[in-house]
């Protein structure tokens, strides 16, 4: 009855590829196909190799293969498992393997096993061939993988802003330098080429205190690490990684926005990298490939920038000393076209994008739109403009106090009356320079992909004093140039652009556009026309059809002023700021140098 419920439960249980041994027989050559491809797979390597007639070789392969390809898991199936003919003693099963190596990358093969009868069961006859047909003795499996290479970027027109190239960083080991002062001494005789502020004491204590760890001395570039390569190679306790980075041909181009795109978008370019599974001998070196997925590049990203107008806006300031700054964009898109920056500007920071200034009399866009809109003055409204006037108190001359008498507030624009405009806005309510700041972009707040700006403030004034110093520039109000440049790009294309520095990127911001009427802003064009035809930026005049408004801000104790420059021509809006740079005359030559080099 025993031998019969026996029978039974071993028929209940279908196991294709597994015996089920009757009144106590031996294991089948199934049993043992089944056993080690289910340890296997499942990890198990000393159960595997307890399943073969070597255990200790095939534990310390398996173990080895599994190290090199760290699978995230494996299955395997025996597929067949030949008759053993009766009284043979050995035959061959057939399996598959399916390795799951992570990140997408899965790997199977088919191979077989031959199974021999041992004195009380069958075991797998161990050779490195049953773990992969091609598996030579003294060999074991590796994995290699493939980076493909960076994708660049490129500007809007194609040229490449960031590219691929090779960078050695340069590692000092302090405990394996021996006298380590000395070896500091050398590299920074070496390296101070690339980097001034670099020496010996700085390397010494960076090494020192880095301990156990090698303390990172500098990176180079391919180019600069071959020019110091004989003084620095055999150095003791340094040593060198290399690795491949998007860079400007030009170190210091667009300094202010390519290394933030860089980082913005550097997954993005990396691609998919390749992965091959490999034989390799006992060394490490490569025998034969078993399996290879092709590496995927990435595309090329796009920015907004043009190279052609970065470089002319570098162009314009670069020769500033005083911190010198512009910044270009499209209004009809409000794509970044340039932000460019003079070495004492970068001394400071990104001040073209998030410097806040007095934007003095290139305010008066905001003044006189505001003015405008209101309803109350028109281009051909009759303002004074005398040399100075006062207000509660308040003591405000005209540059050099120069006295024009009544004239229409077009006039007054052109000749950058302050006294005019002074009395538009202690005449207009507490907000109202405040809407129309922010009606043009001023105080708006743009979260660009790629780096990070900010416009301005023009806070509410409640004090006739303070509007009045407001109107034109010298109050509370404060801009950068990338806010005056996004001013004039409103007034250029009608309403509030959305800055954009990539391709494929969304701008988020705090504010709806909400344009002017038609007629304020074809005044408010023909007024910024008139500065340069007849007013304070005559010298642009040969540039063709250039807007803007020209701005002197005083800072400080009143001495000192800032100099600007805001306008357009065409889809080219800008605004160009000279710190320090006294009157507006600066700004105006530094604009001429930046659209004579556009063209």
């Amino acid at each position: 009855m025993r031998r019969l419920v026996a029978v039974l439960a071993c028929a209940a249980v279908v196991v294709p590829l597994s015996g089920c041994g009757l009144f106590g027989s031996e294991p089948s050559p199934n049993d043992a196909a089944n056993q080690f491809i289910a340890a296997l797979a499942g990890g198990d390597a000393t159960t595997a190799a307890n399943a073969t007639d070597a255990s200790e070789s095939a534990k310390s392969l398996i173990e080895s293969v599994r190290r090199a390809l760290k699978p995230e898991s494996v299955s395997g199936t025996v597929r067949s498992v030949d008759p053993a003919p009766d009284g043979a003693r050995s035959t061959h099963a057939e399996y598959e393997l399916r390795w799951d190596l992570g990140r997408g990358r899965t790997w199977s093969y088919t191979g077989k096993l031959e199974l021999r009868s041992g004195d009380d069961r069958w075991l797998v006859h161990w050779a490195p061939s049953v773990l992969h047909p091609d598996l030579a003795a003294q060999q074991s499996l590796a994995l290699r993988t493939d980076a493909p290479e960076l994708a660049p970027v490129l500007d809007r027109d194609g040229q490449v802003l960031l590219a691929p190239e090779r960078v050695i960083s340069v590692l000092l080991d302090g405990g394996k330098a021996g006298d380590l002062p000395a070896v500091a001494g050398s590299l920074a005789t070496a390296l101070t080429g690339f980097d001034a502020g670099l020496d010996a004491r700085a390397i010494t204590d960076g090494a020192t205190k880095a301990g156990n760890a090698a303390y990172l001395v500098m990176s180079l570039r391919e180019a600069d690490y071959q020019q110091v390569k004989p003084q620095i190679y055999e150095l003791p306790g340094v040593r060198f990684s290399e690795e491949t980075r998007l860079l400007p041909a030009d170190k210091a181009f667009a300094s202010q926005v390519l290394p933030a795109v860089r980082t913005l978008v550097e997954d993005e370019v990396a691609g998919t990298a390749g992965w091959r599974v490999v034989t390799v001998d006992g060394s490490g070196a490569e025998v034969r490939e078993l399996f290879a997925h092709a590496a995927e590049p990435s595309t090329a990203i796009t920015a907004t920038l043009s190279r052609a107008v970065q470089t002319a806006a570098e162009g314009a300031i670069d020769g500033e000393t005083a911190p010198a700054m512009l910044v270009a964009l499209q209004p009809s898109t409000g794509e970044v076209l340039a932000v460019a920056q003079n070495a004492a500007a970068d001394a400071q920071g990104s001040l073209a994008l998030t410097g806040r200034y007095p934007p003095g009399s290139t305010f008066k866009i905001i003044t006189a739109a505001a003015a405008m809109e209101s309803g109350t003055f028109a281009a051909d409204t009759p303002v004074g403009c005398p040399g100075s006037t006062t207000i509660n108190g308040r003591a405000i001359p005209n540059s050099h106090n120069f006295d024009k008498g009544t004239i229409p507030l077009h006039q007054a624009f052109a000749f950058s009356c302050n006294t005019s405009f002074a009395r538009l806005a202690a005449d207009l309510p507490d907000d109202a320079l405040t809407d129309a700041a922010k009606r043009l972009g001023l105080g708006a707040d743009f979260v660009i992909p790629g780096f990070t700006t900010i416009t301005g403030s023009v806070p509410p004034a409640s004090n006739i004093v303070e509007r009045a110093e407001d109107g034109f520039g010298q109050g509370k109000v404060v801009a950068s140039p990338f806010g005056m440049a996004v001013v004039v790009s409103a007034v250029a294309s009608g309403s509030t652009p959305t800055p954009t520095l990539l391709r494929g990127q969304r701008t988020e911001s705090d504010t709806e556009s909400r344009p002017f009427a038609a007629p304020v802003l074809t005044a408010l064009r023909e007024m910024m026309r008139e500065v340069v035809t007849v007013g304070t930026a005559g010298l642009l005049a040969q540039r063709g059809d250039v807007r803007g408004k020209t701005g002197t801000a005083q800072f400080g104790d009143g001495t000192q002023s800032h100099a600007w420059f805001a306008g357009y021509r065409g889809d080219l809006a800008f605004a160009v700021l000279v710190v320090g740079g006294g009157e507006s005359i600066t700004a105006v030559h530094a604009t001429d140098r930046f659209l004579a080099a556009v063209g």
